[in-house]
């Protein structure tokens, strides 16, 4: 008699152990919990995402608690905006808020009724557009050309000499700018040595805008490339490889790689420059407000500034403060709506 595989002496076959599922088995006196589930939508609870990442809240806390004290908490001192505000009424400047009596909209009628503040706004205005013609672009076109260097130490060494004048302060800024283009200069010195007159062109008010331009330009271009530098880095070395494959030159790929890939960064930065067209400056100018007077060096923050701290005027400081905030929110709006007709994101989604 012969027998099968499996199989007992008597012909039939043992019972087949069936195995039970995992989440089923359950020993003596325990449970098996029951993994948890998602909320609607597939969303992570609340409290589960706060456990999770209660070590990156820590860490960002003193922040959050920096920016409320000392960007959110001042904004309620706007009110003062709306009253005539004496900081003498009381026996501190906080409570002389609640004794100081209110005069409504009167600060802002004033504020279009004064010629200084128009010529301080067009002053601002006319650096706005200056410098995003001539300023914005350097970034972009040394991000390309350190892009371009193929020698790792040789683009480093060009990042850290164009970053460098971004951690000096104004003052040095204003130092070396006198130092070189002013009336006891080096250039001006050298001019007069070989027999040619001198010049003074930190005191020249008609050419104060692009003096304070290219201040600004020598001073952060090389810190603004970073954030390009960090999109072309992003940037897959199979499109330029398809692209040199289908016959593209340096300038092809640089036009429909290159750019394409900055393009998001560049609206996006476009439209926070938007955004604070109205704060051009405010040391650089006060800096040089006495070599070219204040009819060419005087700006809105320059302005708010002579107003509220030199004149005590603080109700007409704040009021100018605050139509220059307002202004440059609807201008953050508005250039975002438009880079969204554009087919970008700008600062948010629609």
């Amino acid at each position: 008699m012969s027998l099968t595989a499996g199989s007992r002496p008597d012909g039939t076959r043992p019972p087949v152990a069936v195995e039970e599922p995992a989440a089923t088995v359950a020993t003596a006196g325990t449970k098996m919990r029951a993994p948890r589930r998602a909320s609607r939508g597939g969303k992570v609870p609340f409290r589960i995402r706060l456990r999770r990442d209660r070590a990156l809240i820590l860490m960002t806390l003193p922040v959050i608690v920096l920016l409320v004290l000392f960007n959110y908490v001042p904004l309620l001192g706007n009110v003062v905006a709306f009253q005539d505000y004496d900081p003498y009424v009381s026996s501190n400047g906080v409570t002389a808020i609640f004794h100081s009596p209110w005069v409504g909209v009167e600060q802002f009628s004033r504020m279009f009724d004064d010629p200084l503040f128009w010529s301080a706004a067009k002053n601002t205005i006319v650096l706005f557009v200056l410098q995003l013609v001539l300023f914005f672009p350097v970034p972009i076109i040394l991000a390309l050309v350190i892009n371009s260097v193929i020698r790792p130490r040789v683009r480093a060494v060009a990042q850290a000499i164009m970053y460098l004048p971004h951690f000096f302060s104004w003052v040095l800024v204003v130092t070396v700018f006198q130092q070189v283009l002013g009336g006891a200069g080096i250039i001006a010195q050298t001019l007069e040595n070989h027999g040619w007159s001198g010049f003074d062109l930190m005191t020249n008010a008609s050419l104060f805008k692009y003096l304070v331009t290219a201040q600004a330009v020598w001073k952060d271009s090389g810190w603004g490339i970073i954030v390009f530098l960090a999109a072309l880095a992003a940037v897959s070395t199979d499109l330029y490889e398809a692209a040199a494959m289908d016959g593209a030159g340096r300038w092809r790929r640089m036009w429909h790689v290159t750019l394409p890939a900055l393009r998001p960064v560049i609206a996006l930065l476009l439209v926070l420059r938007v955004g604070d067209a109205l704060s051009v400056g405010f040391e650089q100018f006060l800096l040089q407000r006495d070599a070219v007077g204040a009819g060419a060096s005087e700006v809105l923050d320059t302005y708010v500034w002579n107003m509220g701290i030199q004149n005590g005027d603080f109700s007409y400081a704040a009021a100018v403060g605050l139509a220059k905030g307002l202004i440059g929110v609807c201008l953050v709006l508005g250039a975002n709506k438009f880079a969204h007709l554009l087919g970008e994101q700008g600062v948010y989604q629609k």
